[in-house]
């Protein structure tokens, strides 16, 4: 049963509210409530809520756009239990929300983190899925970390060491890691600055023990239980519309995001020329462009 909060009801859904999924319950909020196949949008971290993708609700005029809070982070439950954080729970959080909001069809759009949830709902319940957007994508966790060992070298020599001897001694809640990955980050992660309002409430609500159970202590440090996560082998079985979109100077590189897109017949990729991993924060017009294009071009075909 959807909790409904304040707002125009369509049916028995609400423009936000309260899903009970598999350990607690995910908040969901919809914009626009008209007849068009509704975009579901799956956030990155994992545990890191979907503030920076607000750009995205000025879709609702042409359909639905529906952002749902991962179990754990943002305005969802967070329940303090570790064996909630694997892939498949996700997974089947994600069919719950489809199922208890009525989305019998949707656009799936999934940044980061939420790439790898998206291909792994798409790849094993593709009924119903109209099109799939890849954005920065993880699909591949060994690309992944061979991508970042690459980008570490263009670090300055310090930090580099900084980041090699911390991971070696388990420092890596240290100040001196901590500020080694700002300069990670501000290269590949957000080039913005002072960094958007949206990032730090994104921060102040994340979940970084959901993070570091699946994922590790940084974007370039792997040792959660996503370590072996990899879809590569079977991407070509999407046999519905894809996008995959990434930014120049992206953690998540151009030329990795080329090869996905190569391992899928008929797909189309988008590189944002001034943006590292959060084109919807630095090149918000074209990133949202970029989305409705390519949706509208599914619905002529």
């Amino acid at each position: 049963m959807i909790e409904n909060l304040d707002g125009a009801d369509k049916g028995s859904i609400s423009r936000e509210g309260f899903i009970p999924v598999d350990g607690g319950r995910v908040w969901y909020q919809m914009s626009g409530l008209n007849a068009d196949t509704p975009l579901l949008f799956l956030h990155g971290g994992p545990g890191f809520p979907p503030y920076n993708f607000a750009c995205l609700e000025t879709l609702g005029d042409e359909r639905p756009v529906v952002f749902y809070h991962q179990l754990g982070c943002g305005k969802s439950d967070r329940p303090d239990d570790p064996k909630l954080w694997t892939l498949e729970r996700f997974v089947n959080e994600l069919k719950t929300v489809k199922g208890a909001l009525g989305l019998d069809k949707v656009h799936l759009i999934g940044h980061s983190w939420g790439a790898a949830l998206a291909a792994e709902y798409a790849l094993n319940y593709p009924e119903g899925i109209e099109s799939v957007i890849f954005a920065s994508p993880l699909l591949s966790t060994p690309k992944w970390i061979k991508d970042a060992s690459r980008l570490k070298k263009t670090l300055p020599e310090e930090v580099q060491i900084t980041i090699e001897q911390s991971e070696q001694n388990g420092d890596t809640d240290s100040e001196e890691y901590k500020r080694a990955m700002e300069e990670f980050y501000k290269r590949y992660w957000c080039r913005l600055s002072p960094l958007p309002e949206s990032t730090k409430r994104t921060s102040q609500e994340a979940n970084l023990d959901i993070y570091k159970t699946m994922w590790g202590p940084s974007e370039f440090y792997c040792t959660g239980n996503l370590k072996d996560f990899d879809v590569t082998k079977r991407l070509h079985e999407l046999k519905m519309p894809v996008l995959f979109t990434c930014g120049r100077y992206d953690e998540a590189t151009s030329e990795t995001v080329s090869e996905f897109q190569n391992l899928v017949e008929g797909s189309r990729m988008v590189v944002f020329e001034n943006s590292a991993h959060h084109a919807e924060l630095e090149e918000k017009e074209e990133f949202v462009t970029s989305i409705a294009t390519f949706l509208g071009q599914v619905l002529i075909n």
